[in-house]
């Protein structure tokens, strides 16, 4: 895996990823931006939203399982001091659909316990909730 960075003016950078896809960053105007992008903190946040969510997938299709709709949000708090890092983060996995609770539970539990590495990674500075919920 690889991803290289190219500056773009201010605090504008592309990235671009060993699959040749492209992604932009950008900074607040604050701080020397233009708000054209999400911040590189934002990306760690859909890294592990959409680990988890193709994990759970994955195992709910090998379940017999068929979500009608699935979704997650991800919200992270950060310490104050600099490296300012994420110190909890709370995932809501969002279901519709005739599904077994317990092989959601099972699918949801396997995601964070054994296959996302993305939250394995962040679990060494961060305490990792979630909760199911069904709409």
């Amino acid at each position: 895996m690889n991803s290289k960075i190219e500056w773009n003016g201010k605090m504008k950078f592309k990235a671009k990823s060993g699959t040749g896809h492209e992604i932009y960053m950008d900074a607040s105007e604050e701080n020397g931006g233009e708000n054209l992008a999400a911040r590189p903190k934002e990306f760690l946040l859909h890294g592990i939203g959409g680990c988890s969510a193709m994990d759970v997938i994955s195992i709910l299709k090998k379940m017999r399982q068929f979500p009608e709709t699935f979704r997650i949000d991800v919200s992270a708090e950060q310490t104050e001091e600099h490296p300012m890092v994420f110190k909890t983060i709370h995932i809501i996995y969002y279901f519709s659909g005739e599904l077994d609770h317990e092989k959601v539970s099972r699918a949801v539990e396997l995601s964070q316990t054994k296959y996302c590495g993305v939250s394995e990674m962040l679990r060494k500075t961060a305490e990792i909730t979630y909760d199911i919920k069904y709409e």
